[in-house]
């Protein structure tokens, strides 16, 4: 028997929405702070996925200048009907220091899904989890969570409706509240499926934490009243330690083209805080070190309910997969030697376009060029350019020619999971003038600065990180063959949703390429290229 494996999308790729279009599937999950806003992947079979497009790619698209961690894109939802595509994302600003959150939200569409993709139209403030739903009589409705910042609520004031009238994009008619949630609390990212005359309303709720849940509801009404399903929460790993996949939740159910339904949904596969280690994780016992990923279960319909097909509501590893041809994707090396005048899709950047007022792969042929800006504890002006951690086991290594003048300027190798969370290793200058390495941590918003080591300055340095699942090593050489450890292992725990104080952490950890300029000169490093690697033998162990 062919098996899915979960997660089929690894490495912080969580809400997924999925939207099949004849012979393919395509995925969108969330990006929140991180730019172009939202990843789709691509897949014939279920089995075998590849990103194929970021479509919020300019700031016309999305606006994330000067948000804070774990804000900006939440949850997006991806459609097709009347010949194109709908995606639907809201725009998260002040999540922090108050009751009241800014959740614009907005609807994109495109008649390919490589776009192009439309000026973004609104579709209301309610909440940050809106889907639009395509009735088969024409009609469009905007379906989204609620968000109460009252005194005397839970934030969270169920789901409401409203219609869509795509002529003229605007909503239109009475707001309608529609399903108040269950005693899981929480509700939010609610989509509509609509099958033997009944409407389905899906949603997750539980908090995206330990208790996370798909709650699943119905009517023969758009408008209620929504009977809950008989074994609801019929998707969960609350209260079940052994499951290898936790926080399971915010699901939605589809149909392939053989007939078979499945479901996605999101998970965490957690990892234990080493003994003896200060970070506590708030969401159970252990960690998400990769970030929230994307995952499928197949289901079956009994009593015009979906049930899992292996029984029971737990999530498995192990999915018996569709009755479709497979379609493995090329292989990649990992390896980017910046030969491309364009940024790879993988790389990513913070709330803003790489442009070539701080960066480019043209002025030096064969290399990344960044400008120094801010420091990575600002929510503005950040040079980085990074990419997903997506293995327990890998390593990132570049090589880095860099001059700095001061200890205003230092570049180097960042592991990066938000601006009060990170691991730096940096070239710079001492007070004497002199060239060093030096390890910067800042973990749950406390800076630290280890022991610097001194190295010859001969205009080239080599930089690496390694994970082995706890642990990140830093290492560096000068001539690219003979690598020196620096600095202690460093804990991957703190870097992850459950490792640190802050309520609002909802994001995963990247590894990449930075330049600091705190004199304001913008001094420049080049990167000559960068490989990822993933060992191939330890993906969960």
């Amino acid at each position: 028997m062919t098996l899915i494996t979960n997660p089929v999308i690894r490495g912080f790729n969580p809400d997924p929405s999925i939207c099949r279009v004849g012979d393919d599937y395509y995925i969108a999950t969330s990006t929140f702070e991180w730019f172009p806003g939202i990843q789709i992947h691509h897949s014939t079979d279920l089995i075998n996925w590849r990103l194929l497009k970021h479509p919020l790619d300019t700031l016309a698209h999305l606006n994330m200048i000067g948000i804070d961690n774990s804000e900006g894109v939440y949850a997006p939802t991806l459609s097709h009907a009347d010949g194109k595509f709908w995606l639907c994302f809201s725009n998260v600003h002040s999540c922090r220091g108050g009751s009241w959150m800014a959740t614009p939200c907005f609807v994109v569409t495109a008649e390919q899904i490589e776009g192009p993709w439309s000026e973004p139209i609104s579709i209301g403030n309610y909440g940050f989890d809106p889907s639009l739903f395509h009735d088969d009589d024409g009609k469009k409705y905007m379906v989204n969570m609620l968000w109460d910042g009252r005194k005397h609520t839970n934030y969270f004031g169920g789901i409401v409706l409203q219609e869509f009238d795509a002529d003229t994009e605007q909503l239109k008619g009475p707001l309608r509240k529609i399903f108040a949630g269950t005693e899981l609390g929480c509700t939010e990212g609610p989509q509509i499926l609509k099958k033997d005359g009944y409407y389905y309303l899906v949603t997750a709720e539980g908090g995206t934490g330990i208790h996370h849940a798909v709650t699943v509801c119905r009517s023969r009404s758009l408008t209620g009243p929504y009977e809950i399903h008989p074994n609801n929460p019929m998707l969960t790993s609350r209260f079940k330690e052994h499951a290898e996949l936790q926080r399971a939740g915010h699901g939605f159910f589809f149909q392939t083209q053989a007939g078979e339904w499945y479901m996605t949904h999101l998970s965490g596969r957690q990892i234990k805080n080493p003994e003896g280690h200060q970070f506590i994780p708030k969401w159970g016992h252990g960690h998400s070190i990769l970030g929230r990923e994307s995952c499928l279960q197949k289901i079956q319909w009994r009593d015009g309910w979906p049930y899992l097909e292996s029984g029971g509501n737990t999530p498995l590893v192990k999915v018996p997969a569709p009755n479709l041809p497979t379609q493995p994707w090329p292989a990649t090396t990992g390896r980017d030697d910046f030969d491309n005048p364009n940024l790879g899709i993988d790389y990513q950047t913070l709330r803003e376009p790489f442009t070539e007022t701080w960066g480019s792969l043209i002025e030096r042929p064969g290399y990344l060029r960044l400008r120094g800006r801010h420091y990575l504890y600002s929510r503005y002006q950040q040079s980085l350019v990074a990419r997903r951690l997506q293995a327990f086991y890998a390593s990132v290594e570049t090589a880095m020619e860099f001059s700095p003048s001061s200890f205003l300027q230092m570049a180097g190798l960042v592991v990066y999971y938000a601006r009060t969370g990170h691991y730096f290793l940096k070239q710079t200058l001492n007070d004497d003038g002199q060239t060093v390495l030096q390890i910067v941590q800042y973990q749950d918003d406390q800076y630290d600065e280890l022991p610097e080591v001194t190295i010859e300055s001969n205009g080239r340095v080599y930089l690496k990180v390694s994970l082995e699942k706890q642990w990140y090593q830093f290492s560096y050489s000068l001539d690219g063959i003979n690598w020196h450890a620096i600095g202690p292992r460093l804990n991957s725990t703190p870097m992850s949703d459950e490792g640190g104080s802050d309520t609002f952490r909802f994001t995963g950890t990247f590894v990449g390429l930075f330049v600091c300029d705190v004199s304001g000169q913008q001094l420049h490093a080049d990167f000559d290229y960068l490989d990822y690697q993933v060992r191939p033998d330890a993906d969960w162990d």
